[in-house]
């Protein structure tokens, strides 16, 4: 009988070095604020393990959050797909179809049983049984009580597994939950659970939580929501390139006025980026090219329960400070230019440390490798 393949016999297969590798998981490593030195453990590690199965379950759903995944890039896509996971079951990246997929998803529980992770894509209807989402012939809930016990993690994708979504809006006619919900209710058993939200989610946000389970088998630390600190532990208005024009009072009044095409704060007309966590402003999307405010759009708040029931996405919210005093107002500004320069001074002397630190590690492993 044939030991099974591990990821090591993959890679040696398709002729990737042992050094390339350690650059992929210090990447990785940096993506989840890990130390450099993690790489070498992740490495070591992932190189010894067996692909790690994967069942995605799509619901109430757009496929919006599938398309974002199929646009991650680091991991890649196929990264994800051929290195280091076998996806066993997706519905619109199967070849299989109707009977054959079905069993196809089966026996990947069957084989797989207490290791597999469960990806859910979408709310969970629950009003007149559940009739309003079914797959073969079968409702949401009763294909997730049969999947949720043989899984060793449930990873909610996007706002609408993660709190509803959507589906779950007023006057929610389909009676739509999110898979929390289920387990608090009892309606499905508990399982460790985390939500990567958002509507969609940033690609790099769902690649990256699934690589940090594959690499050290736990899940990363968790905040309020169930959703992973390491990317929705700030604001979108924290971290945002406009932050600083919102400091010195400067608002674009409209879309198309003098302030907005000088970049100014985009909080009057809506934005939500002040009450939202997420990575947006510093993962961004497409590669890394741009994200929703940096194009010209105030945040919608999306990653965050009941966006779409929380009021108009153009109207602003509370105001948040009294005016300041024309001496009060020039001396913030000296203070937060000050700051910034002395953050910016730190932030560059970080990331040299890092990039130093994560050089070495490499070449120091690859040295240890040599006889």
């Amino acid at each position: 009988m044939h030991e099974p393949e591990t990821l090591g016999d993959v890679l040696a297969k398709r002729g990737v070095s042992r050094r390339g590798f350690l650059k992929y998981c210090a990447t990785l490593a940096s993506l989840m604020a890990l130390p450099p030195s993690v790489a070498a453990q992740m490495a070591d590690k992932l190189t010894r393990a067996t692909r790690q199965s994967v069942i995605y379950l799509s619901f109430q759903e757009c496929t919006g959050c599938l398309e974002s995944l199929s646009r991650t890039h680091s991991p890649t896509l196929e990264g994800l797909l051929f290195d280091l996971i076998s996806l066993d079951y997706q519905e619109t990246l199967l070849a299989a179809a109707g009977h054959a997929a079905e069993e196809a998803r089966a026996n990947a529980m069957r084989a797989n049983s207490g290791k597999f992770v469960l990806m859910v894509d979408g709310a969970i209807p629950l009003k007149d049984g559940g009739v309003y989402s079914t797959i073969a012939g079968r409702t949401n809930i009763e294909i997730l009580k049969e999947a949720v016990p043989h899984a060793a993690a449930v990873i909610a994708v996007g706002t609408c597994s993660s709190f509803g979504g959507l589906p779950h809006a007023n006057p929610n006619p389909t009676g739509a939950v999110s898979v929390g919900t289920l387990m608090e209710k009892g309606l499905i058993e508990r399982k460790p659970l985390i939500n990567v939200s958002g509507c969609p989610p940033i690609p790099v946000v769902i690649s990256g939580v699934v690589a940090h389970f594959l690499t050290l088998g736990t899940l990363p630390e968790l905040d309020g929501y169930g959703r992973p600190k390491v990317f929705f532990g700030d604001t979108i208005h924290d971290r945002c390139y406009r932050r600083p024009f919102y400091d010195q009072g400067k608002f674009a009044k409209t879309f198309d006025d003098e302030g907005a095409r000088n970049g100014w704060c985009l909080y009057e007309l809506g934005c939500k980026g002040p009450t939202t966590y997420n990575a947006c402003a510093t993962a961004k999307w497409n590669g890394g090219v741009s994200f929703p405010i940096e194009s010209g759009h105030g945040c919608l708040g999306c990653s965050e329960p009941d966006f779409w029931d929380a009021g108009s996405f153009y109207a602003p919210l509370p105001a948040p400070r009294a005016p300041l005093s024309a001496a009060a107002g020039a001396a913030i500004a000296v203070g937060v230019a000050a700051g910034a320069a002395v953050g910016l001074a730190g932030l560059y002397k970080r990331k040299k440390a890092q990039q130093a630190h994560t050089k070495l590690t490499v070449d120091d492993l690859e040295t240890e490798k040599k006889p």
